[in-house]
């Protein structure tokens, strides 16, 4: 069965900075339309600062949506066209201060595909060097460290919530346990 919906028509209900929203009409499979609200997003980039001693590097930032401190990797929205290896170094040094030389790509995620194209990039960042922090102006965070075992605790427990950093933290120990790092 063609599991394929094409897109017959499109209107715009707000173009803003970080998303827009716009009404899609859509073809079923089976010959039938539907609507669609979409939300376009240009994606954005994680990465996981693991040291020597596996421990990895958090962020705790306020995050207006949940209006609550989330814990999370350090992480950041791309701009149109941005390469994400690129971005992903440049948040982590505006983050955590980090530099890291060496690099693994850990795939895509797709944080809500029922109605967001939003595409994370996530990174592995080993062998760190720390320097100065340099956050956005409109950035306050704070950071610390958790061993690899903390955190997967803290998954499993519902104390990380955000779903990039619970797919990675959960990456990174299997990759572990696999004797990949």
């Amino acid at each position: 069965m063609d599991l394929t919906e094409k897109q017959i028509g499109f209107d715009y209900k707000f173009k803003g900075k970080i998303v827009n929203l716009r009404v899609d009409d859509a073809l079923l499979p089976n010959g039938t339309t539907a609507k669609r609200e979409i939300v376009e997003h240009n994606g954005g980039v994680c990465v996981a600062p693991l040291d020597n001693e596996y421990n990895l590097y958090f962020v705790k930032q306020f995050r207006y949506p949940y209006m609550e401190i989330v814990t999370e990797l350090p992480a950041g929205k791309l701009e149109k066209g941005e390469d994400p290896f690129e971005a992903g170094k440049r948040e982590l040094k505006e983050e955590t201060g980090a530099v890291a030389k060496k690099y693994v790509d850990l795939g895509k995620l797709y944080p809500t595909p029922g109605y967001c194209g939003e595409i994370i990039h996530m990174y592995l960042a080993t062998d760190l060097q720390f320097g100065e922090q340099n956050p956005d102006e409109d950035e306050f965070l704070e950071v610390y460290k958790i061993s690899l075992e903390k955190a997967v605790e803290m998954v499993m427990n519902g104390e990380i919530r955000d779903s990039e950093t619970q797919t990675m933290v959960l990456k990174i120990h299997i990759m572990k346990q696999e004797g990949k790092i």
